[in-house]
């Protein structure tokens, strides 16, 4: 989850009252995440319905997760690129959670991609690699066409994750603060949340985009780290690429996928 400055005091913004009944998740769900693992054979039985999916030539960014690198989303990239996208990985290694460090060289570097395939790209992140894909759709919309988020706790950074614990409680509030701070600064692209209630890392209510004007979040059937490799999350990035990003300022919720 991000790491912030060194915490200074400030006063906190007023909070939802759906954040009360929010809390990380406890060690008694993290078996489910052991089945993530068992969404590779059902991949491989979809793959002749995921290489019909909707064709594409959208430049995209992928972000990883906290303590992963590129390599870890390689197949969701492959698949992108299997349908005519150009998907790149963020290209800093591991991903330590160093948002308010790296936010800019991340910026230069959508920069430089914007500046050779001649249009804006799409961002998609996994967990923390969300923050990073909305908070650069927060400072620079220019660049971006839409932003995808897989799992990504948009409410309280690590204050409603299993990372709670490797931050002190003085940390996890500076950072709960700022990033309701930020969200009071409206993303200016589509936003897609995807989010799953078997999440045994984050607090899928935590996923929940409350704040984007032009949000639509989105529930699927997976664990947490299974996400990078459900064929129905790859199924909802693929028909999102495929399709003209939304303009018109508005919200859809609820939506599950079956």
């Amino acid at each position: 989850m991000p790491a912030m400055a060194a915490p200074t005091a400030k006063l906190p913004p007023e909070k939802t009252s759906a954040e009360a009944q929010f809390a990380a998740p406890t060690g008694a769900k993290l078996s489910k995440e052991l089945h993530s693992f068992a969404q590779l054979p059902r991949l491989a039985r979809r793959v002749p319905d995921l290489v019909r999916l909707p064709r594409g030539d959208q430049a995209v960014m992928v972000f990883p997760g906290w303590s992963t690198s590129d390599l870890f989303l390689s197949p969701l990239r492959s698949a992108l690129s299997a349908l005519g996208h150009d998907a790149h990985g963020w290209g800093f290694g591991i991903n330590t959670g160093e948002v308010e460090r790296l936010l800019p060289s991340v910026e230069n570097q959508l920069a430089h991609l914007v500046a050779n395939v001649g249009k804006p790209a799409a961002l998609i992140g996994w967990s923390l690699g969300g923050i990073f894909a909305r908070e650069v759709a927060r400072n620079r919309p220019d660049l971006v066409s839409q932003v995808i988020t897989l799992a990504t706790p948009v409410h309280g950074g690590p204050k409603y994750t299993r990372g709670a614990r490797s931050y002190s409680q003085e940390h996890i509030d500076y950072i709960d603060n700022l990033v309701a701070e930020r969200n009071q600064i409206p993303i200016q692209r589509p936003v897609t949340a995807l989010y799953s209630r078997a999440d045994a890392i984050v607090d899928w209510r935590a996923c929940i985009d409350n704040f984007s004007p032009q949000i639509r979040n989105i529930e699927v059937h997976s664990t947490h780290v299974g996400m990078t490799i459900d064929p129905d999350v790859w199924t909802v990035a693929a028909e999102l690429l495929a399709s003209p990003p939304r303009t018109s300022a508005g919200r859809k919720d609820g939506e599950v996928v079956k």
